[in-house]
């Protein structure tokens, strides 16, 4: 028996030691698993309200897909009333300057590419196939030195919004073409509604604070004029020519006459705020797809069309806007931040398949829109005129562009106010244009 009891006795010391090694697997004495990679987004368009609902949904199923987890850091509140991108672009260059890891994925604005290029990385090798689907004009306006420092996520273009109802009832067929047409018909139409009492309807508000957003207004008439983009792409300035002179002189008319005085100071919010009240026939906007700036909730929306915006000698022009989606150079993520790009880029794209159908009954009326907006379009409504994109020359202009553009806003706003007369505004912005580049000046390059 003791034979026996000595032939079972390393077994029964054998059972405890299985069973403990078979309690630290299930529960974990082995090393645990790595946290789940977290991508910090910092997202300028979180400013707009409405992007909040449809963001939030995409980075909850980007997670569930992929089991990277989305940090959204707070916009600060003073800068939700403002949609003027220098005091964004200012809050994002300190954040990139604190040293150590920043943000991972950076929502940029599209005139920011030449200034923050230093601070990202070149992502035209992860996306060659999307990039080669894009307008190349969009594209470019992301490439700095031949790097894509982002990927164009959403593009905005300048547009004209019109009253259907009023166009209609005035007689008229279809939208201004021309800023000819634009002045004939906002002022007919605001002799009549004021005839009828409404003594504070005007015919067309836009965007004269001296802010960008008169940037963007001015260059349009600048191109749609002939006079040059301020500074061409060979780093030629060609903004003090007849034709700039004459596109400064058009809108200084129209103070007091078709839009009030009060524009000098509108921002977006301002003219859409008269908009909404019913009390404009014609407005400067910008189109993003169907998504316009235009709300949803708007009493006139039913009321309300795009098109492209007027032109004149040079053709109709509207101003590239919008954001592209980048990947910092500090980023600790840089792969998932890539994965996160790639994830909302597919995203956008299936989402304007879906819109390439809208329902009328929802929809604003459209016509002749910018061709980069004509996928979004019932094809009955697109006249075969359409407006060409101009960029703002902000990689042109690379790390000096806020002085330039400050420059050039002193200058039309002084021209709009009376201040100054247009030679002598656009002869004084050359000189200050070139100091500020070293660049030469030059003839404005004509249409391709």
């Amino acid at each position: 028996m003791n034979i026996r009891g000595s032939q079972h006795r390393p077994l029964q010391n054998t059972l405890p030691f299985i069973i403990v090694l078979l309690f630290c697997t299930i529960s974990g004495c082995r090393k645990p698993a790595p946290a789940p990679v977290t991508v910090t987004f910092l997202d300028a368009e979180w400013l707009y309200p409405d992007e909040l609902p449809r963001a939030e949904r995409e980075f909850r199923e980007f997670t569930r897909e992929t089991g990277i987890a989305i940090e959204h850091p707070p916009i600060p509140e003073t800068l939700f009333s403002s949609l003027d991108p220098m005091p964004q672009l200012n809050l994002l260059r300190r954040v990139l300057q604190e040293g150590g890891p920043g943000p991972d994925v950076l929502n940029i604005d599209v005139i920011w590419p030449g200034i923050l290029e230093d601070d990202l990385i070149d992502l035209r090798p992860y996306f060659a196939t999307e990039l080669s689907s894009q307008d190349p004009q969009l594209v470019s306006s992301y490439t700095v030195h031949g790097k894509v420092v982002a990927v164009p996520y959403h593009t905005h273009v300048g547009v004209l919004a019109y009253r259907t109802d009023l166009l209609r009832e005035y007689g008229y067929r279809h939208p201004p073409e021309t800023w000819d047409e634009l002045e004939n018909m906002a002022a007919r139409i605001q002799a009549g509604e004021r005839a009828k009492g409404r003594k504070d309807f005007w015919g067309y508000v836009w965007q004269g604070a001296a802010t960008e957003g008169l940037m963007c207004n001015a260059l349009e008439w600048q191109v749609a004029e002939g006079g040059g983009r301020i500074i061409e792409d060979d780093e030629t300035i060609s903004v003090n020519n007849p034709a700039a002179i004459r596109a400064w002189r058009r809108p200084a008319s129209w103070i007091g006459r078709i839009s009030p005085p009060a524009v000098l100071a509108y921002r977006e919010t301002d003219s859409l705020n008269v908009w909404n009240t019913g009390n404009a026939a014609f407005m400067r906007s910008w189109g993003w797809g169907y998504r316009l700036t235009h709300p949803l909730e708007s009493p006139v929306r039913e009321r309300t069309g795009y098109t492209s915006m007027p032109g004149g000698r040079g053709g109709r022009v509207g101003t590239l806007g919008g954001y592209g989606l980048a990947v910092s150079r500090s980023s600790a993520h840089p792969r998932e931040a890539v994965a996160l790009i790639r994830f909302l880029i597919a995203r956008e794209l299936r989402s304007k398949a879906d819109l390439s159908h809208p329902k009328p009954a929802v929809e604003p009326q459209l016509y002749d829109l910018p061709q980069i907006l004509q996928a979004y379009a019932p094809s009955h409504q697109l006249s075969q005129q359409n407006s060409r994109l101009v960029s703002r020359p902000s990689n042109v202009g690379g790390h000096v562009y806020e002085d330039v553009t400050r420059a050039y806003i002193q200058a039309v706003h002084s021209v709009l106010t009376g201040e100054r007369s247009a030679p002598i505004a656009a002869a004084a912005l050359e000189k200050q244009l070139v100091a500020i580049t070293g660049f030469k000046t030059g003839p404005p390059k004509t249409r391709e």
